[in-house]
């Protein structure tokens, strides 16, 4: 027999894995995949992460973080959700750099990158939205875990989606 919380617990697993699904086949730009996905579901990676969050709030005086931290570490689940940059090559602008040549020079993000990861981890909370799963989408999270060096070097913007299965949001009335 196993108890709610086990079950909770083993829930948010199955709606993370759902949500890597629909990251991975959520609408790009341009038709380029440039989407990795972590999971964080074990007690040492949500410890590590916590530690980071409430490091940066200090050192950087981010009161944001040390709340999203909080929540973090309540989280049985952490979908992460990061885009490589990957310039368009068509010198549209979008990105404030008059040739995607510039863009690049400067390492900087290209816009269409940063839709695709918008459209990613919208549909990745659409799942866990249908699922009745409580989320709340955090750059404090995609910040940290880029610290924490949780992707490959060519990723440069990450958004982060804790998970709750509780009988109340704690993603909500937060002070």
């Amino acid at each position: 027999m196993k108890q709610s919380c086990e079950l909770e617990k083993q829930a948010a697993g199955q709606v993370a894995a759902l949500m890597a699904g629909a990251a991975r086949t959520a609408p790009k730009t341009r038709g380029i995949d440039n989407i990795q996905v972590v999971a964080i579901d074990d007690e040492s990676t949500r410890l590590a992460l916590v530690n980071k969050m409430k490091e940066i709030a200090r050192s950087e005086n981010r009161p944001g973080f040390e709340r999203d931290a909080n929540n973090v570490a309540a989280s049985p689940a952490i979908v992460v959700i990061g885009v490589r940059s990957n310039p368009a090559e068509l010198n549209c602008g979008f990105c404030g750099n008059p040739t995607c040549e510039e863009l690049r020079a400067k390492d900087g993000i290209c816009s269409f990158n940063s839709i695709d990861l918008g459209i990613a981890a919208c549909s990745a909370a659409a799942v866990a939205s249908n699922l009745r799963v409580d989320t709340r989408i955090m750059y404090s999270v995609g910040r940290s875990c880029l610290d924490m060096k949780l992707f490959t070097e060519d990723v440069k913007v990450a958004l982060g989606i804790p998970l709750s299965i509780t009988g109340k949001s704690p993603f909500f009335d937060r002070k």
